[in-house]
C-alpha cells in the first residue's frame, strides 16, 4: 500500500514536502508510510488518500464483500442441518380456522 502511496504522489508531481504539508505530517511520516512502516497511524493514511483525491481505497481496504478468508470462515459456520425449533409451551393453532363469516382471520383476499 504504501508503495501505491507513494507511486500516487509521483504520478501527480508531488514533492514530498508539499505533500506532508498537505496531509498535516511531517516529510519523515510520509517517507514512512510510503515504506510500509506500521507505526503509522492509520489517520495519516486516510488524510494521505483523501489529499490524493483516493479516500475510497480505505473503505474497500476490508471490504466485506471482497473478504475471501471472512467469507470461507461463515461458510464453514453455516448449520449442516436446520430442524424446526419446537416449543411446546405456544398453544398450537388450527390450520384452518374460520369465523362466522366463514373468511380465515387475517385473510386479505390475496391466495398464492
Amino acid at each position: 500500500m504504501g508503495a501505491d502511496l507513494k507511486m500516487a504522489r509521483r504520478k501527480r508531481r508531488i514533492p514530498i514536502e508539499d505533500f506532508a504539508l498537505r496531509v498535516g505530517v511531517s516529510s519523515r511520516t510520509i517517507i514512512r508510510l510510503e515504506k510500509g512502516d506500521s507505526g503509522v497511524s492509520i489517520g495519516t493514511l486516510a488524510m494521505a488518500c483523501l489529499t490524493l483525491v483516493e479516500i475510497g481505497r480505505i473503505d474497500r481496504l476490508i471490504d466485506p464483500a471482497t473478504d475471501d478468508t471472512g467469507l470461507l470462515l461463515d461458510r464453514d459456520r453455516l448449520p449442516k442441518r436446520i430442524s424446526r425449533e419446537r416449543n411446546p409451551s405456544r398453544p398450537r393453532q388450527p390450520a384452518h380456522q374460520t369465523t362466522s363469516s366463514g373468511e380465515t382471520p387475517g385473510d386479505t383476499g390475496v391466495g398464492f
